[in-house]
């Protein structure tokens, strides 16, 4: 086997029938420093892993596992294409490990599509109500999901309409004059959802009944209910800055039969075992793939040890010995608002543990004092928790490294006027990450996530809720890709999609890891997590989330059924970043990095805030870096959030370790109050070099006290206003740009945002907030219009003369724009020349309508303008293009050992130059985005048969032999696929040549 370093991907020398397997003995002699390859299928179950006998999942990894210890080079597990469908995750811990330096890969066979998948696949729909044109199929009794995908395509769950009249809250329960409700049937599985603010809550129901005057009422689960608005939980700095809003309205009712009323919705009965659904224009059930998640995670990467949650101080197995009293209610942010303290020196307070260590949580100040700590009767330190300042929740003390097993800490008060004990966290294990592992080229597809069937969503923000059965502990949206405890993992070229949570997580302390190429999208909660939000407090850097990467991927339409979610979220991280990545079309904002509200802000700006008390303490985050990201199309659904969102502290204040929000283009904020908003505790940031443009009310804002010592310069954006009430702001005003005439250094920062060529797709589609188009005038931009548009989104002007234009290379050009009773007409110029005014008037709305096309242009650079001469309104949806792209495009893939690069053949190559290999097994991929793709190259004597794989399947092969030389002939195509992300692998496989001298995507 050849693996490019290059490019991370990899190939086969020679013919695939001469590879031969590694042995696979754990016990042999030294390995070879080549790859030791294993193969693995959905329905593998051979003994020795060779290409014609793939092992399973399970028994790749116990190879691996085998192997490991004596590695001296990498173990590459290829997975042949075909779905792996998981009843539960694919497991990987610290003995799944690479050694010595060499990784453990799991990369997609060249070619093919591995599609890890959570779901079910459900036959034998039929006919159930004609009338309404609802079909049912059979499921187990008691299968639970929340999510259903037809082809692909995301199914509603049947829901009511938006934001229904004639409701009134009372109590906990929502009345109505409408009757029809008391006629619905599994009314406990129905829910309320209310999306309020910044917040989505939801609420299962627990009975609908008919009052004394008529009419229905929603009884709303009380406990739900409480949760949700009679008792929100509020635990303040560092987990909260707010409770509200609360659950107060219906936005929409949610899941049940008698709401299955629209194409594309469905409706599972788990206890009666049957799945409805209507389908929609085109669907036939009798062949439509229909994929019913129920699994929740797909693949879990953990070390040891996991989650780590403070034990409070009124935990009865903590023994008091002396005066100590208990305070509750101080305000002073202490954990759960409440310690023990003693004044009495011998005082002491034990407990007894599990584990491997344990850290002390106490308050420094003035006045607390000395103390001995001994571990099972021995002393081993004699910490003092002095402080010029009131510091609530620190790590006073901590021991590590004991054997795992039982153990009794013991603290003794020695001196000072107070010693405080507000909890301890156990380290259950050994700090033994997960590490050295790649996942390359997988999918990872349908899962679901049930909690919200029964405890509701009790969000607190942005996808953190509040666990109401473990005392308000904050949790997370789970990841259908999770990793706890890791440490260098890589997930490069991946495709995470149709799940029920969110779609990655770094979790729980993972360090030096990436998520990079990736394309994540179609998601219920958020795109990509990392970090935690109760692990602030830490000071031991081996258990802190840093180092990790996220970059380069693609990340939209997340938030599918959780409003709140957003792209990309961290919480506390040190080192993270977050660079040229495009994110777009999301419900509330694009990017949130940071959490603690105004805990790490000095008592003096918490007062300057208005705050009556001080919670004061530390975090462990800083020196984090946001760069080069584009996003665009956000907040379409909730409110008071931002294209990138920043919240607490970053940095202690010595200015080494200030976090960067730089290169950045945010645009479309639909709903934004501030397009760079730096929320309430933001601190030690360096802001500059970003462009900000359409939508929101500010360009950067910043509302309170507590936002202390960012340093704002050399920004651009097209409005001035900005909101500044921080502290110690170094504030300098953007450079305001009028009409689209951006300078030539915020061209280049638009230039660069978001994937660079070598990651971005070749496209035939390119939508309206794409950073190609130009865009002068006034044009604004609208998304979640939910009348047809493609992404949901479109521009839009009512300015006669304002233009959008696209320079591209390629032979065909479409207009996509609108026609509608308010649009009038435009004039289309093609390389400077008028094609003639368009009426785009209609006497209905017409959505994705061609405005205007040509094609057969020659094969080079050319420009497209569009401008709005008369009416109301000139509507930009995008441009379709005949994209012509050179084999030397960036993003072209080229595996194997004989690819050479031909320039100036003088053979009439398009631009003169060829790729070419001579191996057999050796191949070229490109990803795009369209609907059409084209292999255009020469064809002679010495070329041979192509094999060609359409996203995973194969499509046969293709001839390029030809009896003379023939340059620019077009050998494959494909035309009519979906609009969307597709792959397309050339594998040479006969013949001297395998020439590829251009792509055209449609």
């Amino acid at each position: 086997m050849f693996r490019s370093r290059a490019t991370g991907l990899y190939g086969v020398l020679g013919t695939v029938g001469a590879i031969v397997c590694a042995a696979l003995s754990s016990a042999g002699p030294a390995y070879a420093a080549t790859p030791t390859v294993l193969y693995a299928s959905p329905s593998g179950s051979g003994s020795t892993c060779s290409l014609s006998a793939p092992c399973s999942l399970d028994g790749a990894k116990s190879k691996v596992a085998g192997l490991a210890p004596g590695m001296a080079a990498d173990i590459d597990v290829y997975l042949r294409g075909g779905t792996y469908r998981l009843s539960q995750a694919f497991a990987l811990g610290a003995s799944d490990s690479g050694r010595n330096g060499f990784k453990v890969v799991y990369a997609a066979y060249p070619g093919e599509k591995p599609v890890l998948s959570g779901a079910t696949k459900v036959s034998g729909f039929s006919l159930f109500d004609s009338s309404k044109g609802i079909y049912r199929a059979a499921v187990p009794a008691d299968t639970q999901s929340r999510q259903l995908f037809v082809n692909g395509v995301r199914a509603q769950r049947a829901r009511g309409p938006l934001n229904p009249s004639g409701f009134t809250l009372s109590g906990s329960s929502f009345t109505t004059s409408d009757s029809s409700y008391t006629s619905f049937t599994n009314a406990s599985s129905m829910e309320i959802v209310n999306n309020n603010s910044w917040k989505q809550m939801r609420c299962p129901l627990a009975s609908i009944t008919a009052p004394s005057g008529g009419g229905s009422s929603l009884n709303v689960d009380p406990t739900c209910f409480r949760n949700n608005n009679t008792s929100v939980p509020n635990r303040g700095f560092p987990f909260n800055g707010a409770g509200l809003p609360k659950l107060s309205s219906i936005t929409y009712v949610e899941n049940a039969y008698q709401l299955l009323d629209s194409p594309g919705e469905f409706y599972l009965d788990s206890s009666a075992g049957f799945l409805y659904y209507k389908p929609r224009s085109g669907e036939d059930l009798s062949t439509a793939d229909v994929e019913l998640p129920t699994t929740e995670t797909l693949l879990n990467v953990s070390g040891t040890p996991g989650h780590l949650t403070p034990v409070n101080d009124t935990d009865p197995a903590i023994a008091y010995t002396g005066s100590w009293s208990s305070s509750s209610g101080r305000g002073l942010g202490d954990l759960y608002n409440d310690v023990h303290a003693t004044t009495a020196n011998g005082d002491s307070v034990s407990y007894t543990f599990t584990g491997t260590g344990i850290d002390v949580l106490s308050e420094t100040n003035s006045d607390e004092g000395s103390f001995d700590v001994y571990i099972d009767g021995t002393k081993t330190k004699s910490p003092s928790a002095a402080g010029s300042s009131r510091l609530a929740q620190q790590v006073v003390a901590s021991v590590s490294g004991l054997a795992k097993g039982q153990h009794t800490i013991k603290l003794v008060k020695t001196g000072g006027t107070y010693v405080v004990l507000d909890g301890f966290t156990v380290v259950p294990d050994a700090i033994t990450p997960a590490h050295d592992i790649t996942f390359q080229g997988l999918t990872f597809s349908y899962t679901t996530w049930t909690l919200p069937s029964t405890a509701g969503y009790i969000d607190n923000q942005a996808g953190v809720l509040w666990d109401t059965s473990h005392s308000n502990a904050p949790i997370r949206i789970p990841a259908a890709v999770q990793v706890h405890r890791g440490s260098n993992i890589t997930f490069t070229g991946d495709e995470i999609t149709h799940t029920g949570g969110t779609g990655i997580d770094l979790a729980d302390g993972t360090q030096d890891s990436t998520i990079t190429g990736s394309f994540i999208h179609d998601t219920s909660g958020g795109g990509v997590s990392v970090g935690e939000v109760d692990d602030y407090y830490l000071t031991d850097t081996s258990r802190m989330t840093t180092g990790d990467t996220v970059s380069q991927n693609w990340i939209s339409d997340v938030g599918q059924d959780y409003s709140d979610a957003v792209g990309i979220w961290a919480g506390y991280t040190r080192t993270l970043t977050v660079s040229h990545n495009d994110i777009g079309h999301t419900p509330y904002s694009g990017m949130s990095l940071g959490w603690g509200w105004g805990y790490a802000s000095p008592c003096s700006m918490q007062s300057a805030q208005g705050l009556s008390t001080c919670q004061h303490g530390t975090i462990y985050a800083g020196d984090n870096q946001i760069l080069d990201n584009h996003v665009h199309d956000v907040m379409n659904i909730l409110y008071d959030g931002g294209p990138i969102y920043t919240n607490g502290g970053q940095g202690n204040g010595d200015g080494s370790t200030t976090s960067v929000l730089a290169g950045n283009l945010v645009e479309v904020g639909n709903h934004t109050n501030n397009r760079l908003y730096q929320d309430e505790g933001s601190s030690y940031w360096n802001t500059h070099d970003n462009v900000t443009r359409i939508g929101g009310g500010n360009w950067i804002g910043m509302w309170t006290p507590t936002i202390h010592d960012i340093n704002i310069h050399d920004n651009y954006s097209d409005i001035s206003a900005t909101l500044n009430h921080g502290t110690n702001i170094t504030f300098n005003q953007a450079t305001i740009v009028s009409g689209g005439a951006w300078p030539t250094a915020a061209q280049a920062i638009i230039a660069a945002a978001g994937p660079d060529a070598a990651h971005e797709p070749l496209t035939g589609r390119i939508d309206d907030d794409d950073t190609a188009i130009s865009y002068t005038g006034s044009w604004t931009a609208n998304g979640n219009r939910g009348v047809g548009d493609y992404e949901d989104a479109v521009h839009a002007t009512g300015t006669n003369g304002d233009t959008a234009s696209l320079t591209f290379t390629g032979t065909a050009v479409s207009v996509i724009g609108e026609k509608n009773t308010d649009q009038g007409q435009v004039e289309i110029f093609v390389d400077g020349t008028s094609k003639g005014l368009i009426d785009t008037s209609a006497t209905t709305r017409q959505t994705q309508a061609v405005i205007y096309s040509t094609s057969g242009l020659s094969a080079g650079s050319h420009t497209v303008q569009f401008v709005k001469r008369s009416g109301t309104w000139a509507t930009l949806d995008g441009f379709e293009v005949t994209g012509v792209h050179n084999d030397t495009d960036t993003s072209i893939a080229y595996t194997g050992g004989s690819w050479h690069y031909y320039p100036g053949r003088g053979f009439g190559d398009y631009q003169d130059d060829v790729h070419a290999a001579t191996a057999n097994g050796d191949s070229a991929t490109v990803t795009f985005t369209g609907t059409g793709i084209s292999l255009v190259t020469e064809t002679n004597s010495d070329e041979g048969t192509i094999a060609v794989s359409l996203d995973g399947t194969s499509q046969g092969t293709v001839n390029a032999s030809s009896a003379s030389r023939q340059a620019q002939q077009t050998v494959y195509t494909v035309s009519g696929l979906p609009l969307g992300r597709h792959t397309l692998t050339l594998t040479k496989t006969g013949g001297s040549w395998l020439v590829v001298d251009r792509f055209d995507v449609r």
